[in-house]
């Protein structure tokens, strides 16, 4: 059996699928190139396919398989520089990764249209596809970065009470939904180490047993104090919040994590 390969149809998809791969696989490896570096990359990664096909040994699938890995680490190394061993094969699979979603949409896709347009898929139509996949990836993509983002953003909390500036890193969780059992008020966590170093801010008139549940513990109650004003700044805005209730955790947050404080998610609503 003979199959006949027009090349410059080949390396046409093969170039417009290796433009939407590195964009993918940049944004989630958080790898920035310019527009002419993801250009050269996926030509190459197309001119190397080419040339596996035009190699005569083996069959045309196992000569493009044999391939896939050699061509996506030179196409990662050119477009954005990757050149350390292990980062190179950790790219590589996220690359395959992308290459694996990208074209299991596109069957997912051309099945249906199948079902629209008779007879075979035209080059056009495959590269219809192909963009339509790429933003349905590009848009599940963003939705996870921006999920992963949220849940651990980083604020700056600087207590004007405590006579000089005291900038901490606050790790945001979406999952902590720990409140004050009579007022509802949320709670923040915050170290030992936090604690002694704004000790003279707490309010003891204002003084919260607040108990939580947590893995590894069935029950126990934190000693939470209430502190006039903190302001929070991250990277859009500045918010200041009055008597907000933090509580002191002697297990969970390490002396030397860059996170001396868990803050509430409520705290950053308007």
């Amino acid at each position: 059996m003979y199959y006949k390969l027009y090349i410059d149809s080949v390396f046409i998809l093969q170039m417009t699928g290796n433009l939407y791969l590195l964009s993918l696989a940049g944004r989630i490896l958080k790898c920035t190139a310019t527009h002419g570096r993801i250009l050269m990359g996926a030509a190459l990664g197309a001119l190397m396919v080419c040339g596996a096909i035009a190699v005569p040994l083996s069959t045309v699938g196992i000569r493009i398989l044999m391939s896939a890995v050699p061509v996506s680490m030179c196409m990662l190394c050119v477009t954005f520089k990757i050149c350390h061993k292990r980062k190179l094969i950790h790219a590589s699979f996220v690359m395959a990764g992308c290459g694996f979603f990208l074209g299991s949409t596109m069957i997912w896709i051309m099945n249906r249209l199948r079902t629209v347009l008779k007879g075979n898929m035209s080059l056009v139509v495959t590269l219809v596809t192909g963009y339509l996949s790429y933003l349905i990836l590009l848009k599940v993509v963003g939705f996870l970065r921006r999920k992963k983002e949220n849940s651990l953003k980083t604020v700056v909390i600087r207590v004007p009470e405590s006579g000089r500036d005291i900038p901490v890193s606050a790790l945001l969780d979406t999952g902590n939904h720990l409140t004050d059992p009579v007022t509802g008020e949320p709670v923040c966590v915050i170290s030992e180490k936090l604690a002694e170093q704004i000790a003279a801010c707490f309010r003891p008139e204002k003084y919260h047993a607040v108990p939580f549940m947590s893995i590894g513990r069935e029950r126990g109650v934190l000693n939470a104090y209430e502190l006039s004003e903190i302001l929070i700044e991250d990277e859009e805005r500045h918010i200041r919040k009055e008597h907000v209730i933090v509580a002191v955790c002697n297990t969970g947050i390490p002396e030397e994590s860059i996170y001396q404080m868990i803050l509430h998610p409520r705290l950053l609503e308007d």
